[in-house]
């Protein structure tokens, strides 16, 4: 691959690329960005000119090897499989085409796709398919449950009044109390498939709702933390299906921080609730020109390996005592709504992202 003459005005062409690029010069350090890497990345074009590129990164060593080489050579590369990693910020998953060039100081130019929307495209119609056949087989699975329930709990009431010995009533009781409890569990995996009420909603006072209820029920260890974008419009949804949703997930987190170790510099549980406008956001395929999106992000130990991919699954759970069935109803709700939900997860830092259309949609039944 030989070099590639690219005059200075050329610069104002690769702005109107889609494709994120970044010029470097014979040191690596930036000399041009597109508005595409900006976004790609999340840093403006001044603050990266001028900066070694691979030194934006942790763990980047063989990846400035090659960029190195690659100037030294005069001999681009493509890479199909390249990860880069910034401080407190998510991996991304790139292709990366590298190409000498003679441009005043620019010697390479770096043309960078993004292959997490691919994979997250991915993950989200496996786990729509896995929904969509979780929640027919709990309908199945509850319905079946229940009317076997009546009859027991029935026959313990009858053969209560029977009893002629009080203290044989204590194991009546544990039959009746035990009925009531699978009762009680089978009624919240039915509850998501009530059709939804839509009107307008304010997602702020969705999370306000959810903030007082989660500090009411931990008053102690949790400290909740507003970074809200004031600017958001209403949206269409169901409110009390989004604030159990955003409920469950505080919860979630809320048990996370209190239940497991955190950084040394952040010795309190501490949970943050953010809301941005999220612009060109894919969801199942569809592009939508605006969404919202709202981040739960809390300091606690991070979920599990063995069940990051497991999650959303109805019953499955990381807590002793708990039903598996908080992230589950969550999952649903988000889904009537025809949004997504989705969650990274590392020890100190755990984010779960919602994603919502603004415009009005129509709920998944």
């Amino acid at each position: 691959m030989g070099d590639l003459r690219l005059s200075h005005g050329a610069f104002a062409g690769l702005d109107l690329l889609g494709t994120a690029v970044v010029v470097l010069d014979g040191e690596l350090r930036v000399v041009h960005v597109n508005p595409a890497a900006e976004q790609l990345f999340d840093v403006g074009a001044r603050q990266l000119a001028g900066q070694r590129f691979p030194d934006l990164f942790t763990r980047a060593k063989q990846f400035d090897a090659k960029l190195r080489h690659a100037i030294a050579k005069s001999w681009g590369f493509w890479d199909q499989a390249l990860e880069l990693e910034r401080a407190g910020s998510p991996s991304l998953h790139l292709n990366c085409l590298a190409t000498p060039v003679e441009t005043g100081p620019g010697r390479l130019v770096l043309e960078l796709r993004s292959i997490d929307q691919r994979l997250r495209i991915e993950r989200e119609e496996r786990e729509l398919d896995q929904a969509v056949a979780s929640r027919a087989l709990i309908r199945n699975l509850a319905h079946e449950i229940k009317n076997p329930l009546g009859g027991l709990r029935g026959s313990a009431q009858l053969l209560e009044r029977e009893l002629e010995r009080p203290d044989l009533r204590e194991y009546t009781q544990v039959i009746i109390k035990e009925a009531d409890r699978l009762q009680l569990l089978m009624d919240r995996l039915l509850t998501p498939h009530r059709p939804p009420r839509i009107g307008p909603v304010n997602v702020h006072e969705v999370l306000e709702r959810a903030r007082s209820l989660i500090l009411a029920e931990f008053p102690d260890g949790v400290r909740i933390i507003r970074d809200y974008d004031a600017s958001l419009p209403e949206i269409e949804g169901d409110r009390e299906q989004l604030i159990q949703a955003i409920l469950n997930i505080v919860r979630n987190a809320a048990q996370a921080v209190l239940g497991g170790p955190r950084p040394l510099e952040a010795p309190r549980g501490e949970i943050v609730l953010r809301t941005r406008i999220a612009r060109s956001a894919t969801i199942a395929r569809h592009r939508h020109s605006l969404a919202l999106e709202l981040q739960v992000v809390d300091n606690g130990p991070g979920v599990p390996p063995e069940l990051r991919e497991r999650m959303f699954h109805p019953l499955v759970s990381g807590r002793e005592g708990g039903t598996g069935l908080g992230l589950t109803l969550a999952q649903a709700y988000v889904q009537q709504h025809r949004g997504l939900i989705e969650c990274d997860s590392r020890p100190g830092r755990t984010v779960f992202r919602i994603v919502l259309p603004l415009r009005s949609v129509k709920p998944m039944p």
